[in-house]
């Protein structure tokens, strides 16, 4: 079972998710709404979601703020396999830029940058992510809204880093993110 969480602003319904579920049937991909934007409801939603999949080990794919959340719950929550797509690994950065503007989320809930919001985020980052968590980073070097380079640093002594030149934060290279998606799933223990 593959689980995809989505970006902030974005939805379960999103061109990653449905492109998830129809290149890797007949595997199992379930996304999950969540309010990346309201970081505690966010990690309670989320950790309940794990928490009622009992002893399942899915594979977790996270694109952007779905990848902050992701490195957070792999700590406390048992997957086979976290796999990043130009993840947000520092968030608070992106929004701290944006104190004072509002954002519209996919349901068109309207939401303020607050500087109380920068400081929710921050306590979920995780500073020293090398602790045996199985992890796949996939990232565009044309990402002009999050550096690249944040998630290369944290990762390069344990994770495997698929880096392309050009894309986009919307990922351009989704066939080839797919395919090494596909290789973990179609492992014995996911095929019960």
């Amino acid at each position: 079972m593959l689980i995809y969480l989505h970006g902030l602003d974005s939805s379960s319904q999103s061109a990653k998710a449905k492109l998830l579920r129809e290149r890797l049937a007949p595997f199992e991909v379930r996304a999950i709404d969540y309010r990346p934007h309201r970081p505690d409801e966010a990690v309670a939603r989320l950790s309940r979601f794990f928490a009622d999949l009992g002893d399942c080990r899915p594979a977790v794919i996270g694109s952007s703020m779905g990848g902050f959340y992701g490195q957070y719950l792999a700590r406390r929550f048992d997957f086979s396999h976290l796999f990043m797509i130009n993840p947000a690994l520092t968030p608070w950065i992106f929004v701290e830029e944006r104190i004072g503007s509002v954002q519209t989320a996919a349901d068109g809930e309207e939401y303020p940058i607050t500087a109380e919001l920068v400081e929710r985020l921050r306590a979920y980052g995780i500073a020293q992510p090398c602790d045996g968590t199985p992890t796949t980073l996939f990232l565009d070097r044309g990402d002009t809204l999050l550096d690249y380079r944040i998630a290369e640093d944290l990762y390069r002594d344990c994770a495997r880093l698929m880096i392309w030149d050009g894309g986009d934060h919307a990922f351009q290279h989704m066939e080839e993110a797919i395919e090494i998606v596909r290789e973990h799933l179609a492992q014995p223990e996911h095929r019960r």
